[in-house]
């Protein structure tokens, strides 16, 4: 999405991301094209600030890219926060995402175990000597002809870790040019029927990359913590329009 297009997009209230909420937690569908936390660069709208103004002491427990779609949980206390906090430092937070990735693959608990070196200024890339320790595990949900929908399940959590580990097995998330994914275009697919007008350049259905947070299960304190996320409109579109026609 370019910077014009940015400020047109329309952020939905806070309150109306909120999947559950009590005394401590709130857990929230987050929007793409929307920061977790404040960027260097700046940004006029982030969901801390968001989350702040709602309850003045909430704290983004852990963070999705900002174009990443899904569950995403704030505490509302600092007790709270210490507590998740050390549920993810200690790798007891099952988490699950949803990705179309480029081409048919046949995942089935397929362990990517390649060390990640963050290079900063959001760069990483694969280093078996520097790099930190960094495992996923893939699984196949549905095929189509040119894509297929895959559960990723992090056991890690470093930086685009799902993004360059789909990479390395030459199957790059749709749309994610930085790791050499593509948009996909209605034309692409839908090979008859579609004309585009004069002078008129077609957009790709989904102007991010394909990743959406879809479960994330914790437990705080003694209580066990189930969230799933809907998928948003373009995600919730590009698969339909690849069932309708790439099957």
């Amino acid at each position: 999405m370019t910077q014009n297009e940015n400020r047109l997009f329309k952020f939905p209230k806070f309150s109306e991301l909120i999947i559950h909420e009590d005394d401590n937690l709130i857990a929230i569908n987050k929007p793409p094209f929307i920061a977790s936390l404040d960027e260097r660069e700046g940004g006029e709208v982030n969901i801390l600030r968001l989350a702040k103004k709602y309850w003045p002491d909430a704290q983004v427990c852990h963070r999705l890219d900002k174009d990443t779609s899904g569950v995403l949980l704030i505490a509302k206390n600092p007790e709270t926060y210490r507590l998740v906090s050390i549920e993810f430092e200690r790798r007891r937070v099952n988490k699950i995402y949803h990705a179309v990735i480029q081409g048919t693959h046949i995942f089935n608990d397929l362990k990517v175990d390649l060390p990640i070196l963050n290079q900063g200024n959001k760069n990483v890339t694969i280093d078996r000597a520097r790099g930190k320790q960094a495992e996923t595990i893939f699984n196949s949900i549905k095929y189509f002809k040119h894509f297929t929908l895959v559960e990723c399940k992090p056991i890690t959590g470093r930086m685009h870790q799902i993004r360059i580990h789909l990479a390395t097995q030459h199957a790059a998330i749709v749309g994610d040019e930085m790791y050499k994914g593509k948009p996909v275009y209605l034309s692409q697919i839908k090979k008859r029927g579609y004309t585009l007008s004069k002078n008129q350049e077609e957009q790709p259905i989904m102007k991010r990359f394909a990743l959406h947070s879809k479960k994330l299960e914790i437990n705080i304190d003694g209580k066990q913590y189930v969230f799933e996320a809907e998928y948003p409109k373009d995600f919730a579109t590009l698969l339909k329009q690849l069932e309708k026609f790439d099957t």
